[in-house]
């Protein structure tokens, strides 16, 4: 059994046990929330960067961060990576170029948007993205970088960046704010918002056990 499958184990026994035990406190399901939150939620203030870099998803909320830093002058570029999940359609359009043809829409210049439009999964951003950077941008020239996906993604995303690009970087988190993405303050309260925030904690358990986290 794979790193997934064991973990995919351990996981539905971690359910079942939460299912059939005593009901908890008001205050202990108020500290567990907060703890989850904590965790997950991550949000930097919007400050000067040396390119805007985007995880893609199905919808386009995870590059607006970028391009209002863009238009406030925070940023000159913008770097997009997703291909899509690894399961979509074969005609599907790469999620990197959506992204790019709807921030030129919004207003960011062609030749200021680069794309990854390979990846399938988060680990796939950050290592197909990193050759691309140092082509056109050169790591060396590169002090902070600010990451933009959808809220309940951003500590995968900046664990999964120090493992995965050069040491040395500030890390400027910046999730998306559209009304559909489980925020902070209200995920536990719809079955998306559980979903999201549940399988992302298993995202991250497989990621660690995988040895492609940084940040401990």
């Amino acid at each position: 059994m794979n790193w997934d499958g064991a973990f995919r184990v351990r996981f539905s026994i971690f359910q079942r046990r939460l299912d059939s035990a005593p009901a908890a406190s008001g205050s202990d399901i108020l500290a567990s929330r907060a703890a989850i939150t904590r965790f997950l939620f991550l949000r930097d203030e919007p400050q000067p960067v040396d390119f805007a870099f985007v995880l893609g998803s199905p919808t386009l909320s995870s590059v607006e961060p970028a391009i209002a830093l863009y238009k406030q002058g925070l940023t000159r570029k913008i770097v997009i990576s997703g291909k899509g999940p690894a399961q979509a359609r074969a005609d599907a359009p790469p999620e990197a170029l959506m992204y790019r043809d709807h921030a030129v829409r919004s207003g960011v210049a062609a030749d200021d948007v680069l794309t990854e439009d390979r990846a399938a999964n988060t680990l796939e951003n950050f290592r197909f993205s990193r050759a691309l950077i140092e082509r056109h941008l050169g790591w060396e020239n590169v002090r902070a970088v600010s990451i933009s996906a959808k809220p309940f993604h951003m500590r995968r995303a900046l664990m999964t960046a120090r493992a995965q690009w050069p040491a040395h970087l500030k890390l400027v988190m910046l999730p998306s704010d559209a009304a559909d993405d489980p925020p902070a303050s209200t995920w536990w309260q719809t079955p998306d918002g559980r979903n999201f925030v549940l399988n992302e904690l298993r995202a991250i358990g497989t990621y660690g056990l995988q040895g492609d986290l940084g940040g401990f």
